[in-house]
């Protein structure tokens, strides 16, 4: 069995800048999204035992809201995150087995 809550952590960072305070809830969770698909087309999963870490600063002289979003990953390789979602401490959150093509081909 493959261990892999011992390799290296690795820190995905995303910053910018929110022009309406009521998009913030909206877009931190469209940002997440973008990280987590960012980081598993590079191989990378999410450890959802560390939770992403979003800051924002107001900055009143441009009138705007200031992000930065890091979320934290480990590295399994771009075949595995096919079928891993992510890690949960030590345990490997496994996406849901989809149909085999057998089953598939006998239904049509």
């Amino acid at each position: 069995m493959e261990t892999f809550h011992h390799k290296p952590i690795k820190r995905f960072i995303l910053d910018g800048n929110i022009y309406d305070d009521s998009a913030i809830l909206r877009l931190k969770t469209e940002y997440i999204r973008l990280l987590v698909s960012e980081m598993r087309i590079s191989g990378y999963v999410p450890r959802f035992d560390i939770d992403p870490d979003f800051t924002i600063v107001y900055n009143e002289k441009a009138e705007i809201f200031e992000f930065k979003l890091s979320i934290y990953g480990i590295y399994i390789g771009k075949k595995k995150t096919e079928w891993i979602i992510g890690l949960d401490g030590t345990k490997v959150i496994y996406t849901q087995k989809s149909k085999s093509k057998e089953f598939l081909q006998d239904q049509v």
